[in-house]
């Protein structure tokens, strides 16, 4: 099969034949029909991320159709077509029986701990826990958006932060992760204030329904957010992963305010200097988050087949295999609005 191999941190992409994958017991093996361009597949090929080993193939976000089953599989069989969280959960260890599987201490990450969906084919363990139908009205491409980016901010926005009609939500950052927490804080019922220092960025996310955009290269972006929203947020997403954007995003809220920390903090901004005054004395929350657990994508499906959040403009370019290397290098500056997405596996 045609895959896009890492071999080189920071170098281009090797596209190449490489073996089909096995299937592995209680696994399928998918044929891909689509796989989004993450910043987290950015700090794998940077070499940020310490589950790397080379040769590797990324890709994270994902959907398929099932070409083999394993032994012990009893949900899928070959020709279903399903949607794949990035964590792929056992199933039984305690925190998989709580309902935590993004904890699971023997997860599966393809893209970063098992090779990933940057190919034709990708093998998914633990199949009968972590899969889930593709309506056939989802278009892949959006489809492959909901594996990482908007699963990640529902849960976020709803299983971490409790976000309530009538609030102030204040995202910070709108690559992919910060459009898909803005859409869905709209739909919500949340007012929402994005934050950003890329112009073409805030445009596009107003457009797209924003209420407040904050251009943080011009001056104070927390002074400005608490003035626009008569006070500060009541829940604040950091989407980039970056120290500036965590300090800022927990010094806008407004007393009892909640933050998540969505963005992956890696390389220098693995250790941080936060405002602890600012969450004492304001008596803060800040939660971390990362996925989502595969129970909860029922929620999410019925908000979107209902018409109730249209995600559909998050997806700005469908590539071909070869132009992953230019959509991972464009992560180095501001990129352009909207998420790539991977549709055509023979170019």
């Amino acid at each position: 099969m045609r895959a896009a191999v890492l071999t080189g941190y920071r170098d281009p992409l090797d596209v190449r034949a490489v073996p089909d994958p096995e299937c592995p017991a209680g696994g399928v093996v998918l044929r891909v029909l689509a796989c989004g361009v993450c910043r987290s597949d950015w700090h794998a090929w940077t070499g940020a991320d310490p589950d790397i080993s080379l040769p590797h193939v990324p890709g994270h976000e994902y959907c398929g159709v099932v070409e083999e089953v394993g032994a012990g599989v009893t949900r899928w069989r070959a020709g279903d077509r399903v949607i794949a969280p990035f964590i792929l959960a056992c199933g039984r260890c305690p925190a998989c029986q709580a309902g935590h599987q993004t904890t699971c201490d023997a997860q599966v990450v393809p893209g970063f701990t098992a090779p990933g969906a940057f190919a034709e084919r990708i093998a998914v363990a633990h199949a009968d826990v972590n899969l889930t139908p593709l309506p056939e009205a989802m278009e892949p491409a959006l489809a492959a958006a909901l594996g990482c980016r908007v699963t990640t901010a529902w849960h976020a926005l709803t299983g971490r932060a409790a976000l309530h009609a009538g609030e102030w939500l204040a995202v910070w950052g709108t690559g992919g992760l910060g459009l898909s927490a803005m859409l869905l804080g709209r739909a919500l019922g949340a007012r929402v204030a994005v934050i950003d220092v890329t112009l073409e960025k805030l445009d596009h996310a107003c457009a797209l329904g924003a209420d407040v955009a904050v251009d943080a290269s011009a001056g104070d972006p927390v002074a400005a957010l608490r003035e626009a929203t008569g006070g500060g947020a009541h829940v604040a997403i950091e989407a980039l992963g970056i120290a500036e954007t965590a300090r800022n995003a927990l010094l806008c809220l407004r007393k009892l305010g909640r933050m998540v920390q969505v963005g992956m903090p890696a390389g220098p901004h693995t250790q941080m200097t936060l405002p602890m005054d600012a969450v004492y004395s304001g008596q803060l929350a800040l939660f971390g988050t990362r996925g989502m657990p595969a129970h909860r994508y029922p929620s999410l499906m019925s908000l979107i087949e209902a018409g109730q959040v249209d995600l559909t403009p998050l997806i700005a370019r469908r590539i071909g295999l070869s132009g992953a290397s230019a959509e991972l290098a464009a992560f180095d500056r501001p990129a352009p609005p909207g998420v790539a997405v991977i549709t055509d596996f023979s170019s």
